[in-house]
């Protein structure tokens, strides 16, 4: 199939409507994290609304890898671009009357919803990629390498647009736009997908979700704590950090900062995929055997290990939210995006390159649902970190779960030691 025009096509197909849901994505997270902090959210409180989007992804990757086995890749796609127009219709509906712990509630469960649709558009995307992908030269490699790129530089610039449609818009007419706009996308994939996927197996069982590999259940830990690490500054604590020191407490200066703040997020993601794009060059993948990119794997991990650990050092060293500490955490994270992203590119080959053709959507769906629940630590954890350790606290977490993920890497083991990437 990869070798056909219509493979080609689909995977472009699946790419664009990737590419549109996670431009919404990241933008309605800036949005809803900037919002509730000039409400007078506390930490916790914001991380509180981002549990349910991460509860709701690990159920969802564990039964949507069954459900595209049953009924289709392209019937998950066109759910998760749904699903992700009504939840943004949803929360336009917040009435900014309700008491705090109302509000709180619902927006968990429209972002619970909004969980869902993120993933069942990923494990659809990754899926097909193991599909459609050329099997010579690190082809696989390098797809993979693409879509996971390009999907975080855009997500990237979601995280802008959020911040400059608050600033701009507001919070209700921002949510409508992209409900609008993502409603139009989906229904022009529908018109225009072409064919190249599967259309689903009738006796997939719900039973074969769990997958009997160790190499996939180890490299599924790994990714658990790799995205702990990340989301443990990433989704509170960072930007709140970044708020408090850029905003003057004026109308203009709350508006600016939410400038600066979408910006760096911005700058982070779109960083992040460009590495990830490039990582089959940098590794020089198309040439290395399995079992040497398993220990790069291991290797790059004990890398990412020193920046947070290195910030933290110098979190505890700063009396105070000093300008040279602002600084330092601005050059140091975005090393720790370089070197994550080479870390996230290699676990996302290697998820692929262990599974067989026949249960992808398990497997894919098995590790996602790891993803989400590194996610969904790293997010609790977030919240509570800063408020009870500040930076510190934060980034030394980070730098202990990416220990955890190192470990777990070096369990993983060559299953074709002489073969070079497919």
């Amino acid at each position: 199939m990869s070798g056909r025009p219509e493979g080609l096509s689909a995977y472009v197909a699946v790419t664009a409507a990737y590419w549109a849901f996670m431009l919404t994505d990241g933008a309605l997270r800036m949005l809803v994290l900037l919002h509730f902090h000039t409400l007078g959210f506390t930490p916790i409180q914001l991380a509180y609304l981002f549990v349910f989007y991460e509860i709701a992804g690990m159920v969802t990757n564990l039964c949507a890898g069954w459900i595209a086995a049953r009924f289709g890749l392209t019937s998950t796609l066109y759910a998760g671009l749904g699903l992700q127009v009504v939840a943004l219709i949803a929360l336009a509906q917040l009435d900014p009357g309700w008491a705090v712990g109302l509000s709180v509630a619902y927006v968990m469960v429209v972002q619970g919803a909004s969980g869902v649709a993120k993933d069942l558009a990923k494990m659809s995307s990754k899926s097909a990629v193991k599909l459609l992908a050329p099997t010579e030269q690190g082809g696989l490699f390098r797809w993979v390498a693409i879509l996971t790129g390009s999907k975080n530089a855009v997500k990237g610039l979601g995280f802008l647009m959020g911040a400059a449609l608050l600033a701009s818009l507001g919070f209700v007419w921002s949510v409508l736009a992209m409900a609008a706009v993502l409603a139009a996308i989906l229904i022009a994939v529908l018109i225009a997908m072409p064919p190249g996927l599967p259309k689903g197996r009738k006796g997939a069982k719900f039973s074969e979700v769990f997958s009997k590999s160790a190499n996939v259940n180890w490299l599924s830990a790994a990714r658990v704590f790799l995205f702990g690490a990340r989301d443990v500054w990433f989704v509170v604590g960072i930007p709140i950090y970044f708020y408090a020191v850029l905003s003057d407490g004026t109308t203009e200066g709350n508006r600016a900062a939410f400038f600066l703040v979408g910006s760096f997020m911005a700058v982070w993601i779109i960083l992040y995929g460009a590495v990830q794009a490039a990582a089959p060059r940098l590794l020089r993948a198309a040439t290395r055997p399995e079992a040497e990119l398993i220990g790069a794997a291991r290797g790059w991990a004990l890398l990412l290990f020193l920046v947070p650990a290195a910030l933290a050092a110098a979190a505890l060293a700063a009396p105070g939210p000093a300008p040279w500490l602002t600084a330092t955490l601005v050059a140091g994270l975005l090393a720790f995006g370089a070197v994550f992203a080479v870390n996230s590119s290699l676990h996302s080959y290697l998820i692929l390159a262990f599974t067989k053709a026949e249960r992808v959507t398990m497997d894919v769906g098995f590790y996602y649902m790891a993803n989400a629940g590194g996610r969904l630590l790293g997010t609790v954890l977030s919240g509570l970190t800063y408020q009870a350790g500040g930076l510190a606290l934060m980034l030394g977490t980070a730098a202990a779960m990416v220990a955890l993920s190192a470990l777990a890497s070096g369990r993983l083991r060559a299953e074709h030691p002489q073969v070079t990437p497919a």
